[in-house]
């Protein structure tokens, strides 16, 4: 399996394939149902989580309105600091720029901090064509990474793979990019962590350069947050020479008073603890403790456009907790994978047509990705209406297909396909802004009624081969209504 995302299909044909392998529901119903109980066992503790959750929201989306304030007070406070900061509007520009830092240094092999925003960009690969070896530390991104795998899961990365596939791995792939695995290695959790520790432990000790991303920057100080469980991010942040983040705009928060929020309900939201077991902060350069240079590459790839949507725009509160993940009944059956992107699940189905567009089939096809039964809505810790946006991202599908920014706003431009179902939106449309059209309609269907096919005729068949068509009542509403309240159709005396 190739390790990106490039030419996947559309999600129905993924999705169709991953629900008929019962290894993968398997691995994939233990692991989200045990998260998600104990999700709600660490949200429970806390009296005040819905104010909390408010709270997140609301600083969140003071933040997006005034981005551009934030960014520029960063960018001072990093540069006070001894830090360089440096602009990137899109992956490839991002990429160049991290490769050109490597290059400076001299060396030919990294060690990274688990990262979305690096693997959103492809950096690893773009790094490999210069020359330069990225070394994924996450024990989960290990795991993908040397199973020559794709991510499935926010948070778990690795979470489609079981016990025995991981000690498979370890002992087929460990001795190609280091210490091999342990003789003899079993399949128990202490043995497959040890047999990690060992392998990591010399890629700590002889990398020059570290490469991370960031879970928040706090723009008054400059400062940079990762919270992880395993330690292998402090040893990234702290012991290279030279240390390079790559960070999406949108993690900015204001304040260390902001940051509090979040470090409340990021670790119960995500790995159900009270908090993480490593929570490290940096900034700008010290002396004699931690990298002498610090790079922030401040990555857009999208975020602008997403900005400029109304409705889009909540989907950039997204703190990467994976709680809509662990409770979505799409997600649980399909697999990450099935959603063609690093960000897979409810929040993924929102993100990545944005800031990728969609133009593309597998783009066009993530908003119609869930059920809208809401539950991604009522788990997320910074009150994304996942289901709203799906609903705004399929009409663009439909009636405009990609949105391209012009100033200040979002225009859709004229879609390629979805011919008849834009036909009929728009018949529905014009139906309902005429009243007497409406009226006459609905007495019709309703004296036809007798006449009307249990199944739908064509490309119908398809939908309502599984589906019993709904009747037709006798009788209109409104017939009813002035019926039988003796009204006029706009609710007065007659």
């Amino acid at each position: 399996m190739s390790g990106t995302f490039v030419g996947m299909p559309a999600f129905p044909r993924a999705a169709h394939d991953a629900v008929r392998d019962t290894t993968l529901r398997g691995n994939l119903r233990h692991a989200t149902h045990t998260i998600r109980a104990k999700r709600a066992k660490a949200v429970a503790e806390v009296s005040d989580w819905a104010e909390l959750r408010e709270a997140g929201k609301r600083i969140k989306d003071h933040t997006l309105r005034h981005l551009d304030r934030y960014l520029e007070q960063l960018e001072e406070s990093v540069t006070a600091a001894g830090g360089t900061v440096h602009w990137a509007a899109d992956a490839e520009e991002a990429n160049r720029i991290v490769a050109d830092l490597v290059k400076a240094t001299g060396e030919t092999e990294v060690v990274k901090v688990k990262s979305m925003a690096t693997q959103e960009i492809g950096l690893n690969e773009a790094l490999e064509a210069e020359g330069i070896r990225a070394y994924e530390t996450d024990l989960a991104e290990l795991i993908v990474q040397l199973g020559k795998d794709r991510p499935s899961h926010i948070l778990v990365p690795a979470i489609h793979r079981n016990r025995g596939e991981i000690r498979d791995i370890f002992t087929r792939e460990m001795s190609e990019w280091g210490r091999p695995a342990p003789d003899g290695l079993t399949d128990t959790p202490a043995e497959l962590a040890e047999a990690a520790r060992l392998h990591l432990r010399e890629k700590f000790l002889r990398a020059k350069v570290g490469i991370s991303g960031a879970n928040f920057m706090v723009a008054e100080t400059g400062t940079l947050v990762v919270v992880e469980s395993e330690g292998n991010g402090r040893m990234c942040l702290t012991l290279p020479e030279t240390l390079i983040s790559v960070v999406g705009i949108e993690k900015i928060v204001p304040t260390w008073q902001d940051l509090e929020v979040f470090l409340q309900t990021l670790p119960r939201s995500s790995t159900a603890e009270r908090m993480n077991p490593y929570t490290s902060t940096w900034t700008g350069t010290t002396d004699g403790d931690g990298p002498a240079a610090f790079h922030l590459v401040l990555l857009d790839n999208g975020r602008t456009d997403t900005l400029a949507d109304e409705v889009g725009r909540q989907a950039l509160r997204c703190i990467r907790c994976s709680a809509c993940l662990n409770v979505c009944p799409v997600y649980e059956r399909a697999g990450g994978h099935a959603y063609g992107s690093v960000y897979p699940g409810p929040i993924g189905a929102i993100l990545s047509p944005q800031l990728r567009g969609t133009g593309s089939e597998i783009d066009a096809s993530l908003p119609y990705a869930s059920s809208l039964c809401g539950a991604c809505y009522e788990v997320c810790p910074v009150a994304i209406d996942i289901p709203e946006v799906l609903v705004h991202l399929r009409e663009r599908v439909v009636q405009g297909g990609p949105a391209t920014r012009e100033g200040n706003k979002v225009v859709l431009k004229p879609a390629k396909g979805h011919a008849a179902e834009r036909a009929a939106m728009r018949a529905a449309q014009w139906a309902f802004t005429r009243p007497g059209v409406l009226r006459t309609g609905q007495r019709l269907a309703s004296r036809t009624r007798r006449l009307h096919p249990r199944t739908l005729p064509g490309p119908g068949r398809a939908w309502s081969g599984t589906r019993d068509l709904p009747a037709v009542p006798a009788e209109p509403f409104r017939d009813w209504w002035q019926r039988t309240h003796g009204t006029g159709e706009d609710g007065g005396a007659k």
